[in-house]
């Protein structure tokens, strides 16, 4: 009971909701409250306070909160060893990728992990470099892939891949006089961009930097929140986007976008797997083992 009431405890601080909670858990709001104050009475002190409709954690649910998560990493990675001993592996992997990623690169590696290891239950959920960070603190997701060059302290990364950012346009314009681009022509031609808070931008604007140019110079049509969406409106209009090369390798292939090569613009990223500083999660360990080997294959 007392691993039931901290689970209770542990979804209602993530989602700062008794409601949320108790659909989350399959209970009633009821139960969740119950559950809830049992602990309290059980550990003699208040773990969340009221605030008009809202509630917070009180100094005590913050302790709690941090030992819980001790707590349920010690389980999944007792849940793992106990697998291996088994010669199996099993558990919950929740991970969240950025945008680019999530749509290009990783299904394939969920594919083949999912094959490789079916008592591993996975999810992937997707969202810029700022979101999936943001879910990490929140504990809605063990690991995170991100596209961006981000460094929070409380987090660890560990570089996963390469990928090269290209400028891309309709083959049905004409861009410039065929030469590659000068940083003269970039202010001129009408450039789709992600939003900010993206990863892409992030490195986009680090890179133009050595062109002396900011992304305020520059003739910008518009701001979008995928990938997919950039690539749609490009096949109607003359603006240019810089793509992540893996986003566009079919409308290359078949013709439909072209490289637009800039002067002294080469950007290749590095993609990094991220999780919170200190908390050794073997599942986590295990996928970022098998996503690097299958990347090098």
């Amino acid at each position: 009971m007392f691993d039931f009431r901290l689970r209770v405890f542990h979804t209602v601080a993530k989602r700062l909701s008794f409601t949320k909670a108790a659909e989350e858990l399959y209970i009633s709001q009821p139960a969740v409250t119950k559950h809830i104050h049992e602990l309290e009475q059980q550990l003699g002190m208040a773990l969340f306070e009221r605030i008009g409709n809202k509630i917070k954690l009180t100094r005590a649910g913050m302790l709690v909160m941090h030992h819980a998560e001790i707590i349920f990493t010690d389980y999944r990675n007792l849940e793992y060893d106990v697998n291996q001993l088994k010669h199996m592996q099993g558990g919950l992997l929740p991970i969240g990728a950025s945008t680019t990623i999530a749509q290009y690169l990783i299904p394939p590696l969920l594919a083949k992990f999912n094959q490789r290891y079916p008592d591993v239950k996975t999810s992937l959920t997707n969202g810029n470099t700022e979101q999936i960070e943001q879910a990490l603190f929140e504990k809605t997701i063990q690991l995170g892939i991100i596209e961006g060059s981000s460094k929070n302290p409380l987090l660890k990364y560990v570089e996963f891949a390469k990928d090269e950012i290209v400028l891309v346009g309709n083959v049905k314009h004409r861009y410039g006089n065929g030469e590659p681009l000068t940083a003269t022509d970039l202010k001129t031609i009408p450039l789709l961009m992600r939003e900010h808070g993206s990863g892409t931008l992030e490195v986009i604007t680090e890179e133009l930097k050595r062109l002396k140019l900011k992304i305020t110079d520059l003739n910008v049509a518009m701001y979008m929140g995928s990938t997919e969406s950039i690539k749609s409106y490009l096949h109607h209009s003359p603006c240019a986007a810089f793509i992540s090369l893996q986003a566009v390798q079919r409308e290359l292939e078949l013709g439909e976008f072209t490289i637009l090569p800039v002067k002294n613009f080469k950007l290749v990223r590095k993609l990094h797997f991220t999780y919170l500083q200190g908390l050794q999660d073997k599942l986590c360990q295990l996928f970022i083992r098998f996503a690097r080997q299958n990347m090098t294959e």
